[in-house]
């Protein structure tokens, strides 16, 4: 795994991974996610991309039974991208090069779908959680269309062979960034970055609703300090977006995971309507990438003007 940890590499890792074709069979993952650091940590804010990768193992795509574009519906695409002016601000960002069609870190460890696998699942594995009902597990049954991603039957142990060497050194390294933060400035919030369909699909809980530009969730303000909801929400109005309070995403399992304000500990997700910068039939960047590149950076910047006694724990 690498860790970018200078500002000159973080741009040749950039560049690098922008010229790589987008979606195109990779065997290996080299690495699997990255971290790309400012010159100097000065927020206590991390940022998260867990569904922006984009490296697909070949053997992954011949195992499935979608075309190369098909298998993409579930990518938060360009996200990372979206996001990255927050490192010149003095924040870290962690991204993920695997896909979320291969696995999904924004789930817990081991919940899986027992139809999906040959053979009986070990106690430990959670099978009957609203995500697996819903296809969408540690290991994804559907992409966000609805369409079955594989021709046959897993395997547990290629599960948990994801889950080893991929979920759990992924969570390891996005503990260690927030721990850090906490350590230095007695408080500590992640900023959960991803992007959903311009409208509500079949499996959704508002299929065929056209979507607000902005979805933000903090688990019904269990997740996080009020005041971040609040200064997340009137920065996006501003700039003319539409924006939600947690409906129809209150924060999947990051936020419920790492959010926990009365430690100091907080998590706040965000969900951009796709088609604010990209084709979403395509998987293509638009012209409006950009603009909404800047406007994060603007929230990203607001967020940072909060005092931290309002963050930290009263204990």
């Amino acid at each position: 795994m690498t860790l970018i940890d200078s500002h000159s590499q973080q741009k040749t890792a950039l560049a690098e991974r922008q010229e790589a074709p987008d979606g195109q069979p990779d065997g290996t993952f080299h690495p699997p996610f990255d971290v790309l650091l400012p010159d100097q940590v000065r927020l206590p804010i991390v940022l998260n991309s867990p569904h922006s990768g984009r490296n697909y193992p070949s053997e992954f795509l011949a195992a499935s039974a979608l075309d190369s574009l098909s298998i993409r519906r579930s990518e938060d695409s360009f996200v990372d991208e979206l996001f990255e002016g927050a490192v010149s601000q003095g924040a870290p960002l962690l991204r993920a090069h695997f896909p979320r069609a291969y696995l999904d870190v924004n789930r817990e460890p081991f919940e899986l779908d027992p139809t999906m696998f040959d053979g009986s699942l070990p106690p430990h594995v959670n099978t009957t959680s609203l995500r697996v009902s819903g296809g969408l597990g540690t290991i994804a049954k559907i992409v966000g269309d609805g369409s079955e991603i594989y021709r046959t039957k897993l395997t547990f142990a290629d599960a948990s062979e994801r889950i080893e060497t991929l979920y759990k050194p992924y969570h390891a390294k996005l503990r260690g960034l927030l721990s850090q933060a906490h350590k230095a400035h007695k408080c500590a919030v992640l900023i959960d970055c991803h992007s959903m369909p311009s409208i509500g699909g079949v499996m959704d809980q508002d299929p065929g609703a056209d979507r607000p530009d902005v979805v933000l969730g903090d688990r019904y303000g269990t997740a996080c300090a009020p005041v971040l909801m609040h200064t997340a929400e009137q920065t996006l109005r501003s700039l003319g977006y539409k924006v939600t309070r947690n409906n129809p995403y209150a924060g999947g399992f990051n936020t419920e995971q790492y959010g926990r304000p009365a430690q100091g500990w907080h998590a706040l997700q965000i969900e951009l309507n796709r088609s604010l910068y990209m084709d979403e039939q395509t998987v293509e960047r638009r012209d409006g990438l950009a603009r909404v590149r800047e406007h994060m950076s603007t929230l990203i910047g607001a967020l940072a003007q909060i005092n931290h006694r309002y963050l930290k724990s009263p204990i």
